[in-house]
């Protein structure tokens, strides 16, 4: 169900970072509040990420003037895109698409962490931040919040289909292979990518991920992986849970777009934030039992 309040956020044009557009967001759920971690660009174009944040996860309580998070190597020079964040143990993991060239349009996956205390205390001291697909054009970075068989477990996407790989420091991954690929005519038949990271339930991992069609509609659904083992798809939706349907997410800069890149469990029901139409930041509620069999 759609939030009544849609769009949760919209561009500031006080602000010329984010005056354009914002929304594709990562969302950390800590002591009953949520934060939110949301793309913004301006007149640059550059990608940037700010903050704001929620009590009840619907409405905005505090949203801060200036980012929190920019491009500072040669690696994001055009942007660091579409955050997702992780917690594991007292550090939240931060997945973002670095946007190296817009003439090659080469983009990869970037990883930093801040300790989850300073991100609740809005102390921006972020680690170092990693690039460990050097070369390779990829995207869609969400982990696991625990470790599989002792190693960090990353999902990502390398066109079309969605990937997993494993690591034991964060800067070296192994045993790359794709999990979940496009369906021939169906609605994610062109690529497909990881939404927020999956979310432990008793039944597995609560997976959503969004799906292209060859013309070009985002959708958002939603797969069960095994718990013990998450390169096993249990369940697979056969129908998308959201699209676009409103002007909000029809009519935009990326027109016919749900994206989503944060999700997080309040009180058993999904909320599920996300971009529409690469222009607002909304927000959608699910109970478990409308999107799992």
């Amino acid at each position: 169900m759609r939030f009544r309040g849609n769009p949760i956020l919209k561009p500031r044009n006080s602000n010329p970072w984010e005056s354009r557009f914002v929304f594709n967001a990562g969302v950390l759920r800590v002591n009953e509040k949520v934060h939110i971690l949301y793309r913004a660009m301006g007149e640059d174009m550059v990608s940037r990420i700010g903050y704001a944040s929620s009590f009840d996860g619907y409405n905005i309580k505090e949203r801060l003037s200036h980012p929190v998070f920019e491009p500072s190597t040669s690696y994001e020079e055009y942007g660091c895109e579409d955050p997702r964040l992780t917690p594991i143990g007292k550090r939240c993991i931060m997945a973002y698409t670095a946007y190296t060239d817009r003439q090659m349009n080469a983009f990869q996956i970037g990883i930093t962490d801040i300790p989850i205390e300073d991100l609740q205390e809005k102390r921006w001291n972020w680690g170092k931040r990693l690039f460990p697909f050097l070369g390779v054009r990829d995207k869609n970075g969400a982990m696991l919040p625990r470790k599989i068989d002792g190693k960090y477990v990353l999902f990502h996407r390398i066109d079309p289909d969605i990937c997993v790989s494993y690591s034991e420091d964060f800067q070296h991954w192994t045993d790359m292979k794709a999990i979940m690929s496009p369906r021939w005519g169906k609605w994610d038949n062109f690529k497909i990518g990881c939404a927020g990271p999956p979310i432990e339930i008793d039944e597995g991992w609560l997976f959503v991920y969004h799906g292209v069609d060859f013309e070009r509609v985002y959708r958002l659904g939603v797969a069960l992986l095994e718990k013990r083992n998450p390169e096993k798809i249990v369940y697979r939706s056969e129908k998308p849970i959201l699209e676009p349907v409103e002007d909000y997410e029809k009519y935009g800069n990326v027109p016919n777009v749900v994206y989503s890149c944060g999700n997080v469990l309040i009180d058993n029901k999904l909320f599920v934030y996300y971009g529409g139409a690469d222009t607002v930041l909304c927000l959608a509620t699910y109970e478990l039992n409308e999107i799992l069999p």
